[in-house]
């Protein structure tokens, strides 16, 4: 009897871990989110160069994080949100610019971006298939991507650009799946932070794909 409720509340207490763990790290993709519109928001009058050191400086904090670890969670965190504000101001040009073009296709984009990463996000929490192939299969089939993204910049492909912004969800529909999967399984809240960039950049890379495609930008005319 001793021992059953031993191993019950030893249940209760990984699942109240779980819980938090989630919770925290759904809240740093929210609060990254945040400071992505700001970014967005503060670049859009700021001309291409600010939009390129943004990207520099965004990922430039990504690394930083790495090595923040050691040190203090509060500075990974503050790492995290400069991510999203640096991240939003390198796409501030591109995103004013569909905002003051196709401001319906944006957010027709969000709406989509939403269902996309709940739907995939939970598949990928609930499976207890390993997903770590799906992260493999999709770190090539990324590359793959780019190569064929740098194609379509010099050879007018008809359709291509659709087939671009297609396979990209399916590559990120993976690369989503394997992030919640990770999420379930870490038993660490120091590895929140680094859960919550990689989520984020998921929601990032699918809101891209179709903005591209309710724009017009991944038909051909």
């Amino acid at each position: 009897m001793t021992g059953s409720l031993t191993y019950r509340t030893m249940g209760t207490a990984a699942r109240s871990q779980a819980h938090d763990l989630f919770a925290q790290t759904m809240g740093y993709v929210a609060a990254t989110a945040g400071f992505f519109a700001l970014g967005a928001f503060i670049g859009r009058d700021l001309g291409s160069g600010a939009a390129f050191l943004g990207f520099i400086a965004a990922f430039a904090c990504l690394i930083g994080m790495r090595f923040a670890a050691r040190r203090s969670q509060h500075l990974t965190v503050a790492l995290l949100w400069a991510f999203g504000l640096l991240l939003g101001l390198g796409l501030s040009m591109t995103l004013d610019f569909y905002s003051s073009v196709n401001p319906r296709a944006v957010w027709q984009a969000g709406i989509a971006t939403g269902l996309f990463i709940a739907a995939f996000g939970a598949g990928g929490y609930a499976t207890k298939r390993d997903l770590a192939v799906v992260a493999r299969i999709g770190f090539w089939a990324l590359l793959g991507l780019i190569v064929f993204g740098i194609i379509l910049i010099f050879i007018n492909i008809p359709g291509g650009a659709l087939v671009y912004s297609v396979l990209g969800l399916v590559i990120f529909a993976g690369y989503t799946m394997f992030d919640f999967q990770r999420l379930r399984r870490a038993d660490d809240t120091t590895s929140a932070p680094f859960l919550a960039a990689s989520i984020f950049l998921d929601v990032v890379n699918v809101f891209l794909f179709f903005l591209a495609i309710f724009s017009g930008g991944g038909t051909d005319r």
